[in-house]
């Protein structure tokens, strides 16, 4: 079947393979970009949170399709990772603090324009691997890149959904997430051509990265939320004594 600029379908093994591809892709890389979203919008009212999720996987996955067609060369640019990385590492520190359950800092209520933010910034940030695989697996195909590409907006939703409605229940999982997040910022920074040039890591040194980066996105929540509440007590203090 000839769709004209978007290619064809052809029905034929190669057609089905790279279908059956992009398929499996997109389950197994969309569960990082469910994380960031889960988390982003746990701060949201109950009605608010499916609104943020579909509206934000939707832009962040409309950004992709446009992004897509020179992703490629765009991962080949010094400090493009290493920002990237950075990024992804204070959006998973902030998102933890705002989404521990614990008693501490008072907190700023969020707003679906904020989460949405947050969302695209994060999922764009953190989808370049996705998208590369996607557009090799395509072969050329633009009907069958622009269906992978769509393909992964209900797989995050729905998995975004689940993880949101889990992570009220068991506040373990936001740690989790938190880690996996730092992890990934840690990965891409280390990836980076110029940190690979300057230090070319082995995969130890790697390993090492990802998991210090895990472990630090945690504990500098806490210590920033320790501050935080450390000044709003000594704040309260001067407060009652004046």
């Amino acid at each position: 079947m000839d769709l004209g600029s978007l290619g064809n379908i052809t029905f034929d093994l190669k057609f089905f393979s790279s279908l059956v591809t992009i398929l499996i892709i997109d389950l197994i890389l969309a569960g990082d970009n469910a994380v960031v979203i889960a988390m982003a919008v746990r701060s949201l009212p109950h009605a608010q949170r499916r609104k943020g999720i579909f509206w934000g996987a939707g832009a962040a996955v409309l950004l992709r399709v446009i992004l897509t067609f020179f992703v490629a060369q765009l991962l080949q640019v010094n400090y493009i990772k290493l920002i990237g990385g950075i990024l992804i590492t204070w959006i998973a520190v902030k998102l933890f603090m705002e989404g521990v359950p614990e008693e501490g800092a008072a907190k700023e209520a969020k707003t679906m324009i904020q989460a949405m933010k947050l969302v695209v910034i994060a999922d764009i940030t953190m989808s370049t691997d996705n998208m590369l695989a996607v557009a090799g697996a395509s072969h050329g195909n633009l009907f069958l890149l622009l269906f992978g590409l769509g393909l992964s907006i209900p797989f995050v939703v729905l998995t975004s959904n689940l993880l949101s409605i889990l992570m009220d229940k068991y506040p373990i999982i936001i740690y989790i997430g938190a880690a996996i997040l730092g992890k990934v910022g840690g990965e891409m920074i280390i990836t980076d051509p110029v940190v690979v040039d300057m230090l070319n890591p082995g995969k130890m040194v790697k390993y090492s990265i990802e998991i210090i980066f895990a472990i630090g996105v945690i504990v500098a929540g806490k210590l920033w939320m320790n501050w935080k509440i450390s000044r709003e007590e000594k704040a309260e203090h001067v407060h009652e004594e004046s």
